[in-house]
Order: structure tokens, then C-alpha cells, then sequence
């Protein structure tokens, strides 16, 4: 049975490229979405949250940030059953489409000083929308590329997830930073900020098109042609692979907390603590996301020829040590010392991202993966990550102390080293597990029984 998957991974170098690009775009999209409400939230504040206290708004702003968190185990429950009892292409699809009507509507959206309460009401609405779009997200672009990458390669493969994510981060940055040197404030706070929104329609159509022309992944096809697809697989993940789920969590604890404080929380940091001025931050921003992006393969690929976890560790030791020097010296408030900073934030996000996908799918059998990882993924983001933003805004205006992000990558840094001492090595494992085919060795058997 191994072997006739591996007989069906040896696509043509153009399958294997439309695939990856299939499973990364979407994330993208998604990403690309997210950064821009994030780098935009100053603006935001004043549109949708107007009020004499700059902080009071931008808490509003972070706070709907935060609710599209809380829903993600929603979506998660949602397409997480979709990917596992019908497909992963199905799910590809859907999630696309159901992202780009939530951005959409933040674009359209009128302002607070022209419907009222309406405004954030309707805003919120969007991003409960792009939440639950979210929750499916990562669970089915993971299982989608893990289970189409050859084992030997399977780092590298999954690796174009955070890829596309970074890059869609990159786009945000580059589109806001051409926003603050072609437009003035003004025309930025009148209509400026709706054109990334808008952005998204083209992007979501060519992503869509892309991928309803892929097919579903060999492991997936085994499950269905050996009648052994799970019909309740959410039930399946706590009942049978609990542990694996719990250890995911720990691992998405580490890259989303890591994720949004580096690629989401910083540009605000950097404008509102550092006195970095906001063209300067974009720019920064699109640094912080051309180092990932470089690396990110390239962390995936050292996966696959040392392992999965000591990459993972590098990048834990990495931040344990840095973090605090790197924040100091932002603090600064020169482009430079932004520059240095930034760079070094990014390159230890990089090692994170170019591995973690490959880690956490390989530890779920094939009949539950879409659903474990999309709800542990979720439950990260939604309790941990999603609430980053406010949290340490929050906590620098309550204390004064504004060295609590660099305190709070450490402390995920060590949540990640005590998840992966917790898990195996996992580089080159089958991704259909023994529990996947004893299902068919029993229908196997009933069938022999009854003739």
C-alpha cells in the first residue's frame, strides 16, 4: 500500500508545482488579509473607534483582532470534519472563498461617523466571517502538503505554507508602506486604508482557480478506496490521539505566540513604543518578512536532512537569548537599530515556520490529521496568539514596562522546548499510521468471513 502511494507522489515537476502553489496561495490570502488589519490598525482605531484616548482605540481595534481568534475552533470543527470524511481539495476551496467575503466586507464597511454603532458591529461580523475561515486553514494546507510531499522531502514541502503565509505579510507591508508615501493622511484615513481590502477579490479568484484543479492526496484516496474514511473524526482525535492533539497545541502555542508578536504586534510596537515613524515601520515589516521568507525553505530542508526537532530547539535557544537584547536595542528608535532588531526576530521566527507543519502533521494518523491540527491550531491562536496584541498593549500601558513582548517570546520559547522533549523524531515517518489500515485489515477479514 506504501508503495502505490509513493508510485502516485511521483508527479510531473508541474504537478508538484501546482500542488504547492495550491496549498500555500490560500494561505496567503489569509495572511495577507490578517496583516493588514493588523498594520493598519491605527487607522482603524480612528474609523471605526474614534476616541479622545489613542490607547482606549487601539484596544478596540485588537480586541475585534481577538474575537476572529475565538471563533476559529469553529471553523476548525467545520472544515476540519469536511477534510477528513470528503476531501482535502473540497475544504481548499471553500475556506479561499469564505476568507475573501469577510475581507471584502471590512473593506465596504462605512465608517463609524457615518452609521454609528453599525460600524464596529458590521466589523466585527467580518471578522468573525474571516475566523472561521481561518479554522480551517492551516489544517487542511498541512495535510494537503504533507500528504502530497515525498517522505524524504516533506520538510521542504510543507514548508511553503509559512511561505505563503510571509508572503502574504510581505504584500501587506509593501501595499501599506506604498499606501504612507503616495497618499496623505488624510486620504489614507478618508478611503486609502479600503484598497488592501479590496485587494482581496483578485487574489482569492486566482487562488480558487488554482485550486479546483488539483485532486486529492494519495493518502486520502487509500482511506476512501479501502472504505476506512472516519465518519466522526473529531470524536476519533480526542478519543485515540489525544496526546498527539495536546502536543500540537504546544507546538502552536510556540510558532503563533512567536508569529504575531514578530510579523503582527511589532509595526505597532515599533510606531507606538519606539518612535519608529509608520513608512519606516512598513518598511521594516517587509524586512522582517523578506528574511523569513528566505529562510523558510531552507529551515525546511535542514528538517529533512538533521530532523524536525532540532531546528525546532535552535530556534527556542534563539529566542531565550535574544529576545531581550533585540527589543532593548529597537528601543532605540533609529531605522538601524529597527533594522538589526528586526532581522534577528525574523531569521528565529524562520527556523519555526520551515518546520513546524512538517512536525505536527507527521504525529496524526491520516484519518484524523485535518481535524487534529485544525483544532489544536486553533485553540493556539484562539487562547495564546489571537489575544497577543491586546495583551501586551495592555500590559505596557498598566505597568509601564515596555520590554513585555521581548518577556513573552521567552516564555513561549519555553513552552515550545518542554512540548518538544514530550515528542518523537519524526522526520521520514509514513504518514499513514497503523491505526489508519486497521480499519481495512478488518473489513478485510469481515469480508473473507462472509463468502
Amino acid at each position: 500500500m506504501t508503495n502505490s502511494i509513493d508510485q502516485r507522489k511521483a508527479a510531473s515537476p508541474q504537478e508538484l508545482r501546482r500542488n504547492t502553489i495550491a496549498g500555500a496561495i490560500g494561505v496567503l490570502v489569509h495572511w495577507f488579509d490578517w496583516a493588514v488589519y493588523a498594520y493598519l490598525a491605527t487607522t482603524i482605531s480612528h474609523v471605526f473607534f474614534p476616541s479622545d484616548n489613542e490607547t482606549a482605540s487601539l484596544l478596540s481595534v485588537f480586541a475585534v483582532f481577538a474575537v476572529a481568534f475565538f471563533v476559529r475552533p469553529l471553523g476548525s470543527v467545520i472544515f476540519g470534519h469536511i477534510g477528513d470524511t470528503v476531501g482535502r481539495k473540497k475544504t481548499l476551496s471553500f475556506v479561499i472563498i469564505t476568507m475573501a467575503v469577510g475581507t471584502l466586507m471590512i473593506g465596504l464597511i462605512p465608517s463609524h461617523e457615518t452609521i454609528g454603532i453599525w460600524a464596529p458591529i458590521l466589523l466585527i461580523v467580518a471578522r468573525v466571517i474571516q475566523g472561521i475561515a481561518a479554522g480551517g486553514e492551516f489544517g487542511s494546507a498541512a495535510s494537503f502538503l504533507s500528504e502530497y510531499s515525498p517522505r524524504e522531502k516533506r520538510g521542504f514541502g510543507t514548508s511553503w505554507i509559512e511561505f505563503g503565509s510571509v508572503m502574504g505579510f510581505l504584500l501587506a507591508s509593501i501595499v501599506v508602506a506604498g499606501m504612507h508615501l503616495t497618499l496623505s493622511d488624510e486620504a489614507i484615513m478618508a478611503w486609502g486604508w479600503r484598497v488592501p481590502f479590496l485587494l482581496t477579490v483578485p487574489l482569492a479568484a486566482v487562488g480558487l482557480w488554482i485550486r479546483l484543479k488539483i485532486e486529492d492526496t494519495p493518502e486520502f484516496q487509500t482511506l476512501q478506496e479501502e472504505d476506512i474514511v472516519p465518519e466522526a473524526p473529531l470524536k476519533e482525535v480526542f478519543q485515540k490521539n489525544s496526546k498527539q492533539f495536546f502536543q500540537t497545541i504546544g507546538i502552536e502555542i510556540f510558532m503563533n505566540c512567536t508569529f504575531y508578536v514578530v510579523m503582527v504586534y511589532l509595526i505597532t510596537y515599533q510606531e507606538t513604543v519606539a518612535g519608529i515613524e509608520p513608512g519606516v515601520a512598513s518598511i521594516l515589516s517587509a524586512v522582517a518578512s523578506i528574511v523569513a521568507a528566505a529562510m523558510i525553505p531552507l529551515a525546511g530542508i535542514w528538517s529533512d536532512k538533521i530532523g524536525r526537532k532540532p531546528v525546532m530547539f535552535t530556534a527556542a535557544a534563539l529566542l531565550i537569548v535574544l529576545a531581550f537584547p533585540m527589543f532593548l536595542l529597537m528601543k532605540q528608535g533609529t531605522a538601524l537599530a529597527g533594522f538589526i532588531a528586526t532581522f534577528g526576530l525574523a531569521a528565529s521566527l524562520a527556523l519555526i515556520l520551515g518546520t513546524h507543519s512538517a512536525t505536527v502533521s507527521e504525529l496524526f494518523p491520516t484519518r484524523t490529521r485535518q481535524s487534529g491540527l485544525s483544532m489544536a491550531y486553533s485553540i493556539a491562536g484562539a487562547f495564546f496568539a489571537g489575544t497577543l496584541p491586546y495583551l501586551n498593549t495592555w500590559l505596557i500601558d498598566v505597568t509601564g514596562n515596555d520590554m513585555i513582548p521581548a518577556y513573552t517570546l521567552i516564555v513561549v520559547a519555553i513552552i515550545g522546548v518542554i512540548t518538544l522533549l514530550t515528542i518523537p523524531e519524526t522526520k521520514g515517518s509514513d504518514l499513514l499510521h497503523e491505526s489508519d489500515l486497521a480499519g481495512a485489515k478488518r473489513n478485510k477479514k469481515e469480508a473473507l468471513l462472509g463468502e
